[in-house]
């Protein structure tokens, strides 16, 4: 018998190979941003069962469960056997955060021009030439006002500065 003859490999310009690597990657095991949760995660275990050892649900199907009216028992729970989890996270989430809300340096820089320039003048201020955005005058206020209340000590100092600057 002779060698069988085969069909040289071609490149195949109808498959969408972004489309092939996306289902690939979403065959892929998700990764787990809570770190807790990634941490107690067993892998030779369901979603259900891994969540269920943890002390949660997987989804709210079966939370409560409706009871023919005569029949009143307490529905057993399942036992949690990876309680520390639950406690974690509810300690992260009782952590204080400190959502400060910021100015980008361009809008300091230009509220600070502008009121060295002008002061309180808002209708000049919308006609300086450093105003590229063309901003209304109220636009300009609200600018300001968002710079008063996102850094108040800076705005003190810099009055201050201002002030003394004027007064010498």
């Amino acid at each position: 018998m002779g060698k069988k003859a085969r069909r040289r490999n071609t490149f195949n310009y109808k498959l969408n190979r972004k489309k092939l690597k996306k289902k690939i990657l979403r065959k892929e095991q998700p990764m787990i941003e809570c770190a807790q949760i990634r941490k107690a995660w067993d892998d030779k275990k369901s979603a259900k069962q891994n969540l269920q050892d943890m002390g949660l649900l997987l989804g709210v199907k079966g939370v409560l469960p409706i009871s023919k009216k005569g029949n009143n028992e307490p529905v057993g729970q399942a036992a949690v056997v990876k309680p520390y989890v639950v406690r974690e996270m509810e300690a992260e989430a009782s952590l204080p955060t400190s959502d400060k809300p910021t100015c980008s340096n361009d809008l300091i820089e230009f509220v600070q021009h502008m009121i060295r320039e002008y002061n309180e003048d808002y209708k000049a201020m919308s006609r300086d030439e450093k105003n590229y955005y063309q901003d209304t005058p109220k636009q300009i206020k609200r600018k300001v006002d968002s710079y008063k209340r996102c850094h108040p000590k800076d705005y003190e100092a810099f009055i201050a500065s201002l002030q003394a600057e004027k007064s010498s």
